[in-house]
């Protein structure tokens, strides 16, 4: 006789140590998507949906619809506390991408919204970290939300005089399209892209702007030296 008390045994998502690929326990899939990267999939919270409309805001923009990724968001802020009161957004871009930029605004605006100091730290990690994580081949997707969302913040400042408080991106800009960073590429070597198709595959540098990449290819070099001493 079944006990029907006896709870289903659920056996949770599992990280892969070999590639940092988000994968099934049993090992049916090399990675896949978890329930929560699905759900913002499926139900974005935060699409815009009617821009002219939508009132006075700052707009922030990265990618290019050409390359097969562009983010742009929109934010409203409260001028006496710097609170973001409300972020719509847009993106050309896969599943992981439009899950992504959903959590990012969702993280922005809870609890009455973050200030424009702390969206200003607001990392890939901790957007994947909501998420339950992403495959380790679709990371490069998270970074197009936390681009364009600094860059919304530095148009407000642009648009209320507070030109002291824009910040321009860390590092030299390398690809200008989707606008990496040669910091961009130091961080991607330290978290293990020994080869440039594995460089491209988490920042997408030369996608773009292929015109970037023997620049990409010698920085990929020198930060592998750097780091990890010479083949």
């Amino acid at each position: 006789m079944q006990d029907n008390n006896t709870q289903p045994i659920v056996t949770p998502p599992t990280t892969d140590a070999r590639n940092g690929d988000v994968v099934a326990a049993k090992n049916e899939k090399g990675w896949f998507y978890t329930d929560t990267v699905k759900d913002h999939f499926f139900h974005p919270r935060n699409f815009m949906v009617d821009e002219e409309s939508y009132g006075e805001s700052a707009l922030g923009m990265v990618g290019s619809p050409a390359c097969g990724d562009a983010m742009k968001i929109w934010i409203k802020v409260d001028p006496a506390t710097e609170r973001i009161t409300d972020l719509k957004w847009k993106t050309f871009g896969c599943g992981s991408a439009i899950a992504s930029t959903s959590m990012m605004s969702l993280m922005a605006t809870e609890n009455g919204g973050v200030t424009l100091e702390e969206a200003r730290k607001l990392k890939p990690q901790n957007i994947m970290e909501r998420l339950g994580g992403l495959p380790a081949r679709k990371v490069h997707c998270s970074v197009l939300g936390d681009k364009a969302l600094r860059a919304a913040i530095n148009d407000w400042y642009r648009q209320h005089n507070m030109v002291e408080k824009i910040e321009v991106e860390t590092g030299r800009i390398i690809d200008r399209v989707l606008k990496i960073t040669d910091k961009d590429i130091e961080e991607a070597v330290l978290d293990g892209a020994d080869t440039f198709e594995k460089l491209q595959a988490k920042t997408k540098i030369g996608t773009g702007d292929p015109s970037c990449i023997p620049e990409a290819e010698q920085l990929l070099r020198f930060y592998k030296e750097k780091f990890f001493g010479a083949d």
